[in-house]
């Protein structure tokens, strides 16, 4: 970080910096403007005063290219935010391929598009996950027409896997969701899940606040599917459901009871014709289950429901209970501090990522790397000790 950004984002007068670094307020302007660069102990003094955010790499290597927009770049991005809040479908689905690039020059730009982005804690977050063949696509289909009937707007986002070769999805939510798909209170965004565990794409986070910023009020997050890294939908939004297909006991066994157990609505899916009576069978199982589980996050036990998606029957009791949900989440003072923590946790989960692609982009590719893990596959250096050569170059402990 160059000194003049960490001077404005912890809002620090440059007369007061000047003062703790023991240099004259002129010096310091011209350190930042770059006519001049500091001596060995005033860039040590920078640097605890800083605590490491402005080392001496941010005085000698020249960031402009990298750092810096372009007045035209900033230009593009008020217009789409501008668009964006206007309703243009072009400009929300432009935010939300710029906030998913993994171009460097667009990370820039979608950072600028975020940074500017409102907080919106008047929309709803629902998150769906099931095994494959479960319905979700047809339940979040009959829910978004039934709401959008209500007057609400309506966003999809549907993870699906990434294809290996194209990198693409694999599979198509608009073509299971006709009729939401042509409506135009509604708005479905397939989005290829790049190989990221959690049951949602890279960028899920940022997308729903692309979406808040148009004017959705209830956003669906769709999962890949169940299993115990699909879980990472349950910090993104404000009721988590878990569908179920009709079964016989054994079905409690086979279904990852940390899903069941973050769930905050159970919905057996798919109760009409020969298969009513084997669904209220199977709620009546996941009820006395229930009983062994914690409550739901805000404190209560989560409900079970049937449903039939096709026949449109208990979609309204299914809205009903997110209703009553959101509603005593918020009498309770626990809605916004759930926010809250979410954001912090997919903070955490940003960096977490920006971490791991510099490694793939820029440290996996170093020639002494690649020399390190060649001697590992040999068996000539320990993975135990080639972790700790990494670490503490990383951490610039052996290597300063």
């Amino acid at each position: 970080m160059n000194l003049k950004s960490f001077l404005k984002l912890f809002n620090i007068s440059n007369k007061n910096f000047a003062k703790q670094i023991g240099v004259s307020a002129v010096s310091l302007s011209r350190y930042i403007i770059g006519e001049r660069i500091p001596e060995k102990k005033i860039i040590n003094k920078i640097f605890n005063q800083t605590n490491g955010l402005v080392d001496a790499n941010d005085f000698f290597i020249d960031k402009k290219n990298n750092e810096d927009l372009s007045n035209s770049d900033i230009q593009e991005i008020d217009s789409i935010l501008f668009n964006l809040r206007k309703g243009s479908r072009p400009h929300l689905a432009k935010a939300i391929t710029l906030v998913e690039s993994l171009l460097e020059k667009d990370k820039l730009r979608a950072n600028l598009l975020l940074s500017k982005l409102k907080e919106n804690d008047r929309s709803i977050r629902i998150g769906i996950t099931g095994v494959p063949g479960v319905g979700k696509s047809t339940i979040i289909e009959a829910l978004g027409s039934f709401l959008i009937s209500s007057g609400n707007k309506v966003a999809v986002l549907a993870i699906d896997p990434s294809s290996k070769q194209s990198g693409g999805s694999i599979l198509g939510d608009k073509t299971r969701m006709e009729k939401l798909s042509v409506d135009k209170n509604a708005y479905i965004r397939p989005s290829p899940n790049q190989g990221h565990l959690g049951g949602v794409a890279k960028k899920t986070f940022q997308s729903i606040r692309c979406l808040e910023e148009f004017g959705f009020n209830i956003i669906f997050v769709e999962t890949m599917g169940v299993g115990q890294a699909e879980t990472s939908v349950y910090d993104m939004v404000d009721i988590f459901l878990v569908l179920l297909l009709p079964s016989g006991g054994d079905e409690l066994q086979g279904i990852k009871k940390g899903i069941i157990e973050l769930a905050d609505l159970i919905v057996v899916n798919k109760a009409d014709g020969g298969l009513i009576k084997q669904a209220e069978l199977t709620k009546n199982e996941y009820t006395n289950a229930s009983q062994m589980t914690s409550d739901s996050r805000i404190d209560l036990k989560p409900n079970i429901l049937t449903c039939s998606a096709v026949e449109n029957k208990g979609i309204k009791e299914i809205w009903n209970y997110i209703s009553k949900f959101i509603k005593s989440s918020k009498d309770k003072k626990m809605f916004y501090q759930i926010r809250s923590d979410q954001r912090l946790k997919n903070l955490w989960a940003d960096v977490d990522l920006n971490i791991s692609e510099y490694m793939n982009k820029n440290f996996k590719t170093k020639q002494y790397i690649k020399d390190l893990i060649n001697k590992i596959e040999k068996n000539e250096v320990s993975l135990t000790e080639g972790s700790k050569i990494i670490y503490e170059y990383l951490t610039k402990k052996k290597f300063d």
